[in-house]
């Protein structure tokens, strides 16, 4: 206990350094961490329980994934921190903090959200029949609300 009390000061004091450098973004991010957590619990419960062989290397690869969509949110908001500079190198302010990298991370929790369903689904765990169409609702509009041109990932630059 003596321990604890310790290393508690400094872990608020890492998190809320961390909260105040990303401001808005941290919840966010918080949810999308907690999300893939929960996600990669519940697809190797699933694995296990349709009784397929767990590797290395597919547990590797469901992390690498996780590891990918943080480094696609820290992406995103690099891109941010580089519009704003912009925008302030114009003389204006920018009415936002972190627009792109907080989509980013919305649309990855809700995907990580549909994926915890469909895990849950392969184990028989009776879901709220509601839950997964919300979830698919959601990221839609977040996909709508953040549509600028064509399909990134069906283009060919």
């Amino acid at each position: 206990m003596e321990k604890a009390n310790k290393i508690k000061p400094y872990i608020v004091g890492f998190l809320s350094t961390i909260t105040g450098w990303i401001g808005i973004l941290a919840v966010p991010v918080i949810i999308l961490v907690i999300l893939n957590i929960v996600d990669y619990i519940t697809g190797i419960m699933a694995s296990i329980y349709k009784g397929d062989p767990l590797t290395s290397y597919r547990s590797f690869k469901g992390i690498a994934k996780k590891i990918c969509q943080w480094l696609l949110v820290l992406v995103s908001a690099l891109i941010d921190w580089l519009i704003i500079f912009s925008v302030e190198q114009l003389g204006f302010t920018a009415p936002f903090a972190f627009l792109i990298a907080c989509a980013v991370a919305i649309w990855l929790s809700f995907n990580e959200t549909i994926s915890i369903i469909e895990n849950m689904k392969a184990m028989e765990v009776k879901v709220p029949p509601f839950l997964k169409p919300l979830a698919k609702y959601v990221k839609n509009k977040v996909e709508e609300k953040a549509k600028i041109g064509g399909d990134i990932n069906g283009s060919k630059d």
